[in-house]
């Protein structure tokens, strides 16, 4: 019970590396607030995951609703401890052939949606001079992936950003960090082509939400003097 009396928040807590996350942290003692749009699954995993898992039904596109993100969550669950800022998109492909519309989408969940629900929860976390932000970031966060230009760009910008902002908070006694995995077995690998799919889970270089979700719990409870800025995981079968 690691985490006993911690309140959490993720986003995009309804499947995937949220809802692994979420499981693990529920696991180790914590109070859940599971943040996503889907309604209908909020609520079947709220019942699943028993009183500690509560709901927050939000649209993280629309900006009023991310502003806002800090009250609701507050108003929720009590003063926020740990913050996970999760929820993403993925795109793929050749840059040439693409769709600036679904560009926009992803670097706006990615970028925007992301940065802004940080800012809206850290006043809380000065006032009390305390708290633990994350981000599921990737490894194209830190190595170019050719076949993903703009998911890669995207994640570029919340390491900038999160290096940039854990230098000012630090001194609040907040830490940050992000977790970089390469690829997991998600939703957003669900535009892969089937046959690249289908090779990467026979050559074993898929990872489980699972093993992020680890990850991420051996990042918040490391001692408070202590931080983890980035860990990458990824399938020992990835060459990068």
């Amino acid at each position: 019970m690691q985490l006993k009396d911690k309140t959490a928040a993720i986003t995009g807590a309804a499947s995937g590396i949220g809802l692994e996350c979420a499981k693990i942290l529920l696991e180790n003692g914590a109070r859940v607030v599971l943040v996503d749009r889907d309604a209908d699954k909020l609520a079947q995993l709220t019942d699943e995951l028993g009183a500690n898992a509560l709901a927050l039904e939000l649209d993280l596109l629309d900006p009023a609703q991310v502003s806002d993100l800090g009250r609701r969550i507050e108003e929720t669950a009590g003063p926020l401890d740990i913050f996970h800022a999760n929820a993403g998109a993925y795109v793929g492909g050749d840059v040439a052939e693409g769709d600036p519309d679904v560009w926009d989408r992803v670097l706006n969940l990615n970028v925007n949606a992301a940065f802004r629900s940080v800012h809206a929860v850290l006043p809380q976390m000065i006032e009390r001079g305390t708290g633990d932000i994350l981000f599921t970031s990737s490894v194209a966060g830190v190595i170019p992936v050719k076949w993903e230009p703009i998911y890669t760009a995207s994640k570029y910008a919340v390491q900038a950003f999160l290096h940039t902002t854990r230098q000012q908070v630090s001194r609040h006694g907040i830490r940050m960090g992000a977790v970089l995995p390469g690829p997991v077995v998600t939703a957003l690998i669900d535009s892969w082509p089937e046959a690249k799919k289908e090779e990467a889970l026979a050559n074993g270089s898929l990872m489980q939400p699972r093993e992020v979700a680890e990850c991420v719990l051996f990042m918040l409870t490391r001692p408070r003097g202590v931080v983890v800025r980035d860990l990458v995981i990824l399938p020992n079968s990835v060459e990068l």
